[in-house]
């Protein structure tokens, strides 16, 4: 049973978090949370502008001093009691993000909050792990060791999709290491990020490490890429934004600064001839529809190996005609809407233009009676589709899965990597030689062998090629969020140094 609570009483200041404080925007312009399964205002705010950015990031410095001098215990201690925050509002935070995102309960509740939850824990237990390298007399004369410092204050911006998770990711690896943070979420979906930072502030974080400023790309996101006080800027979303946040951290910004990309994604879903037909088939429609497919890591091109091809398509066919749309809040519900009436309509669209290169084969179609009122649309299969068309090699980010058939094993794994995206990718097989082959040449920063989606704490997530550059979770995101300092320091006492002669003097 989900908490159920007041948006509009428990935000009524704004969903500005600053200095331990929620507050409202500055920039005089005005912006409607929507309920994307009904269409229903959920929460009008003030939207940030570039005044609160840098009111945000001069917090987020005055507070750095005290958290990056923490020691590792402290900060992990400060985490742990965090972790054991949100336990006690995993309900109010299941409800929040699938109002916020049309997410079904199901999702929220067993996948986005735990999954998020987890990552505090695993990143508590990290913060004291952030090891330089051992010390040694590599010269002979002078001991080094490697010292791993923080860059200071991150500034982030997170997209709509996951909304909790991509906050988690965001902030956990920059706090634990002992930098501060200014996260931009989206303006569509800001809830659960603000009541994130929230529950760090309770559990202990000093105010001032994690602020929050929900404002338009444009207005608050360029200002924070931009400001001369953030020393790192982390962004996830599409490829094109990912873009432009890079040029304007390298050159508008002064000084350029460092950059973490997540971008988009166009996994392939790779199925050789002597895969489990059922589990495949299982497979693709979980990692098709995961999210409503509003999920970069998304299974959105199924290439079958023709012997299998037919039975794949109608299996895949069944099972997502058998998927149930409806009410988030509904315990039996399989697939919520998109997050917003825009986005289903671009859906459609891609799904419409298709219409005329390939063949619906299920789905197509925004559904009647109640749901008209959302953002829903039906579970979607397509085939015949040219492999350089757009549904082929474009982003649709909704629920649509376009299969395709090859026929020997080189020309699989080579239409699976013709596509400028390379965040996933997964291969089907009963063959650890052709799974080994897959893990090896695919190109992408997560390969699954006989599964698609699963992710963990432990393990580090980031793309290849246009998908972007640097990994979150895991020890390896720490590579993101500090610095290395080499320290070198002589040993012998000695006035004159042997290589002083190279600038004066004889040996």
């Amino acid at each position: 049973m989900v908490q159920r609570f007041d948006v509009s009483e428990r935000f009524a200041a704004g969903v500005q978090y600053v200095a331990g404080r929620l507050g409202s925007g500055t920039s005089g312009r005005s912006h409607a949370i929507v309920d994307p399964a009904t269409g229903e205002e959920v929460l009008r705010f003030e939207l940030a502008g570039a005044a609160d950015v840098d009111a945000a990031v001069r917090t987020a410095r005055a507070a750095l001093p005290g958290w990056a001098g923490a020691t590792p215990a402290e900060r992990s201690e400060a985490m742990h009691r965090w972790a054991a925050r949100l336990a006690e509002l995993t309900d109010e935070f299941v409800y929040a993000e699938s109002l916020q995102c049309g997410k079904p309960l199901k999702l929220s509740a067993e996948f986005d909050v735990p999954g998020s939850f987890d990552n505090v824990a695993f990143f508590a237990g990290a913060a004291r792990h952030l090891a330089g390298a051992a010390a040694a007399e590599y010269s002979g004369e002078h001991t080094s060791s490697v010292r791993r410092e923080p860059l200071g204050v991150i500034g982030s911006i997170a997209p709509w999709n996951y909304p909790l998770q991509m906050a988690a990711w965001k902030i956990l690896p920059a706090v634990a290491a002992g930098n501060t943070i200014v996260l931009k979420p989206s303006e569509l979906t800001p809830l659960t990020s603000v009541m994130f930072a929230q529950a760090a502030e309770e559990a202990g974080v000093p105010a001032g490490v994690i602020n929050i400023v929900t404002g338009a790309g444009p207005d608050a996101g360029e200002a924070l890429v931009a400001h001369p006080g953030v020393a790192m800027t982390s962004f996830t979303g599409s490829t094109a934004v990912g873009r432009r946040v890079a040029e304007i951290a390298t050159t508008a910004s002064r000084p350029a600064k460092r950059l973490h990309l997540e971008l988009g994604g166009k996994a392939p879903f790779l199925v050789f001839d002597d895969a489990d037909l059922a589990a495949a088939a299982h497979g693709a429609v979980a990692g098709a529809l995961i999210n409503t497919g509003q999920d970069c890591t998304a299974a959105t091109r199924a290439y079958v190996q023709r012997p299998l091809y037919d039975a794949f398509v109608g299996a895949v066919a069944e099972l997502m005609k058998a998927v149930r749309v409806g009410d988030p809040f509904a315990a039996e519900t399989d697939l919520g809407p998109l997050i917003s009436h825009a986005q289903r309509d671009r859906v459609a669209g891609f799904v419409d233009r298709a219409r005329s290169y390939a063949t619906v084969v299920t789905g197509g179609e925004v559904p009647g009676g109640e749901l008209a009122r959302g953002a829903y649309y039906r579970p979607t299969l397509l085939t015949d589709a040219p492999q350089d068309s757009e549904a082929v090699q474009q982003e649709i980010f909704g629920p649509v899965l376009v299969v395709l058939p090859f026929d020997t094993d080189d020309e699989g794994i080579a239409l699976a990597n013709d596509t400028p995206y390379g965040l996933a990718a997964s291969a089907w097989s009963r063959s650890v030689f052709r799974t080994g082959r897959a893990a090896r040449e695919l190109q992408a920063g997560c390969v699954w062998l006989n599964d698609h989606i699963p992710i963990i704490s432990e393990m580090p997530h980031g793309g290849y090629k246009a998908s972007g550059y640097g990994k979150d979770m895991s020890a390896f995101s720490f590579e993101e969020y500090t610095q290395i300092k080499h320290v070198m320091a002589e040993t012998t006492g000695a006035v004159r140094k042997d290589w002083h002669r190279t600038v004066f003097g004889d040996r």
